[in-house]
């Protein structure tokens, strides 16, 4: 393949990453499919694609779908053992962030939302809300109809509207005075103003570090706040499974705030928040070192804040 071919791929690179991980919501499958995605512009008949862009765009569209309809990644998913991988903030296969919408489509809310979709409304939610595709564009790629692109659209929307919070962007150094309230209720023994800090349907969903097969979810005050006392507390067992004692860094994920625990450089575990009218809403814990891979690779060339906890 000539370096032309080459450049107009890798030009195309990151745009498609972002399609792929909205897509998929990891981004280890998102590399995969701009992989595989590269390997067919390869073996393609390039001087008959008239517009290499929108060519790219609809291979890895169909590759996405391909995967998302797997019999592997239906098992995953039906099992109950499926979270999104998060990205710290930067990474460029977070994509496009001019919008509200484009932010919020791939907030970690968001992309467990869009599993409760079939895989066409998951492509055409994300083309039209992230991307910007129109309806004509979207049939296109995916080879139906207009109608049939606004159909599935009008449903996606309706479905992750009527389930997600919706109040428009907080500020952050607000979100964030939430969360250092929170770690130090956590890390202090201070139950009562834990609770406070809970919404009434507040819902905590963890990964167990990887160690059972199926989340871990709670809900009510109450349990959320015995939960999350438990785990931050510190023992010897927790710090030799973590491999020493971690500080505790104030992050960005997905366009969310989240607890770093960090040892020796290396994101250990993730604890990512949605803050709903000052108080924590929903909680999700990330462990799995193949959920943080991504993460933990961008965290190296990152300049982190002072840890609001230097050793856990």
């Amino acid at each position: 393949m000539d370096g032309t071919a080459i450049d107009r791929f890798e030009a195309s690179r990151g745009r498609l990453a972002s399609l792929a991980y909205r897509l998929l919501g990891s981004a280890a499958d998102a590399e995969d499919a701009v992989q595989d995605t590269f390997l067919r512009w390869q073996a393609a008949d390039r001087e008959r694609v008239e517009v290499p862009e929108a060519w790219l765009t609809k291979v890895v569209t169909h590759v996405c779908l391909d995967r998302l309809r797997s019999a592997q990644a239906r098992h995953e998913r039906a099992a109950g053992a499926w979270l999104p991988e998060p990205l710290l903030e930067g990474d460029p296969m977070l994509g496009p962030a001019d919008t509200f919408e484009q932010r919020e489509s791939v907030s970690l809310a968001v992309l467990t939302l869009l599993e409760r979709l079939s895989p066409a409304e998951r492509a055409v939610y994300v083309l039209r809300e992230a991307f910007s595709y129109s309806h004509a564009e979207i049939a296109g790629i995916l080879g139906i109809t207009e109608s049939a692109s606004q159909q599935h659209v009008h449903r996606a929307r309706i479905r992750v509207a009527a389930e997600r919070r919706r109040g428009g962007e907080a500020d952050s150094a607000s979100v964030r005075r939430v969360v250092e309230e929170f770690l130090a209720a956590a890390t202090s023994g201070r139950t009562e103003r834990l609770v406070a800090l809970l919404t009434d349907d507040v819902t905590v969903v963890s990964d167990g570090a990887g160690l059972g097969k199926r989340l871990l979810r709670y809900r009510t005050r109450e349990r959320v706040a015995s939960y999350v006392r438990a785990g931050f507390k510190p023992t010897p067992a927790k710090r030799r499974l973590a491999g020493g004692s971690p500080a505790m860094h104030i992050a960005w994920v997905n366009g969310s705030p989240a607890v770093l625990a960090v040892v020796d450089g290396r994101v250990v575990g993730a604890v990512a928040f949605e803050v709903s009218d000052g108080k924590v809403a929903f909680l999700r814990g990330i462990a799995a070192a193949h959920r943080l891979s991504r993460l933990n690779e961008a965290w190296r060339h990152h300049e982190p804040d002072a840890p609001v906890i230097s050793a856990w």
